[in-house]
């Protein structure tokens, strides 16, 4: 691969509150929690991928970058210098390009602190756009409806899993189902992104590509050789009163169906991580988290870095874990294939940015939506099916899962 070199300059700035005004109205880029993180404007370089060897080519290719750039960061903190937001496809098949892009112009902010990143091609001129705050478009309504797989054919679906489970060919397989629409000409998309950071805070809100989305479940974060994982599998609608959600927590806390879908999750994770950490541990039992629909039964999982592993070297051997493919995973990943009609683009798979030093954060891309350049939208979400699965309670559940993406357009 012929890179050509960037320059790279970060420099402090006055805080900016409100990252999502930075941002293209159709092409966003965003990584975001509790109103700090990371907005990209433009694009200074992207790079594209497919097939088996997506993450690992661009594991490669962004050493590749990150050698022939010349990078001024004086403030040498977490999501300064060098970065590229990524999002890969789920399956090696798909026919959605993976990418990681390097915007013209990164802000960034976290406690308190603010920054700005400009990158250019080495020789030509800095982008000088100014940092301009512009204010939401005008509001839009769009209905999601049902798409490839309808409620009758996702509760087939999920009937024909139960069997292929009892006949002992796995154990998990997780199937997802999708959503489709179209957005109004000139819609903002900072407006759908606007409703998912505030109605979901505690996840991160993301834009990359067309891909947009809340997702509660970090994949990997890799930090001056820390990294730590948070496995997400079991789920159960939140109460209508505090009585009736303590119910429904406890009620989850002790599921043998959901304790035993969200064991294969967390070992899954185990297995792929133990070989690049030289320590690594997990919270004894599984904890609720709660979010503002779902409870969900949740494992912190933290290591040390043995191998110089970067985060996209990380997110390679992670992909694809059990809480969004199934177990063992090559029979999971034939039946979703079998019994999915549709193409999963980049839904399940990694979204999240890496540093020229390698580190980064990387969530699952789920409560999400791909938005075309045409305006075509289509959301996914996903169950993970165990032997005595119930396909009219998993229905429900994909009900409960597409909720934060439907209310955020509609």
């Amino acid at each position: 691969m012929n890179v050509q070199a960037l320059t790279v300059e970060t420099s402090p700035i006055p805080d900016i509150r409100q990252l999502v005004l930075l941002l293209d109205q159709r092409q966003p880029l965003l990584w975001m929690r509790r109103n700090q993180g990371l907005a990209g404007i433009g694009t200074a370089l992207r790079l594209e991928f497919s097939g088996p060897n997506r993450m690992t080519d661009a594991a490669s290719a962004w050493q590749e970058v990150v050698a022939a750039a010349t990078v001024t960061d004086p403030l040498q903190r977490t999501g300064t210098g060098l970065l590229a937001f990524g999002a890969f496809a789920f399956d090696e098949s798909s026919t959605e390009t993976s990418v990681l892009i390097v915007p013209e112009i990164i802000v960034g902010r976290e406690d308190g602190q603010c920054w700005v990143t400009r990158v250019w091609h080495t020789g030509s001129a800095a982008p000088t756009h100014p940092l301009t705050l512009n204010p939401l478009g005008n509001e839009y309504r769009l209905s999601l409806l049902p798409g490839a797989l309808k409620p009758a054919g996702y509760r087939e679906a999920v009937a024909e899993a139960v069997e292929r489970i009892g006949s002992l060919e796995l154990n998990k397989v997780v199937l997802a189902r999708d959503l489709v629409g179209r957005l109004p000409d000139e819609s903002d998309l900072r407006r759908t992104i606007t409703k998912l950071a505030l109605g979901y805070p505690d996840c991160w809100t993301y834009a990359v590509d067309g891909l947009v989305g809340s997702s509660p479940e970090t994949l990997i974060r890799a930090d001056h050789g820390e990294v730590n994982a948070r496995v997400l599998a079991g789920t159960i609608s939140r109460g209508a009163d505090a009585v009736a959600d303590t119910e429904a927590a406890l009620a989850l806390a002790t599921s043998s169906k959901d304790g035993d879908e969200h064991e294969f999750a967390v070992q899954s994770v185990v297995k792929s991580l133990r070989p690049h950490t030289s320590v690594l541990a997990t919270s004894d039992i599984p904890f609720t988290v709660k979010l503002p629909n779902l409870w969900h039964l949740a494992t912190d999982v933290e290591g040390t870095l043995s191998d110089g592993s970067t985060s996209l070297d990380l997110i390679a051997a992670l992909h694809p874990t059990a809480a969004v493919a199934g177990t063992p995973t090559a029979t999971a990943l034939a039946l979703i294939r079998e019994l999915e009609p549709f193409d999963r683009g980049r839904y399940a798979g990694p979204v999240g940015w890496v540093g020229a030093d390698g580190d980064g954060e990387w969530a699952i891309a789920l409560r999400c939506a791909q938005v075309s350049s045409t305006g075509d939208v289509t959301a996914y979400a996903g169950c993970g099916i165990v032997l005595d699965s119930d396909p009219e309670h998993e229905l429900a559940e994909t009900r409960m899962k597409f909720r934060p993406v439907v209310e955020a357009f509609g």
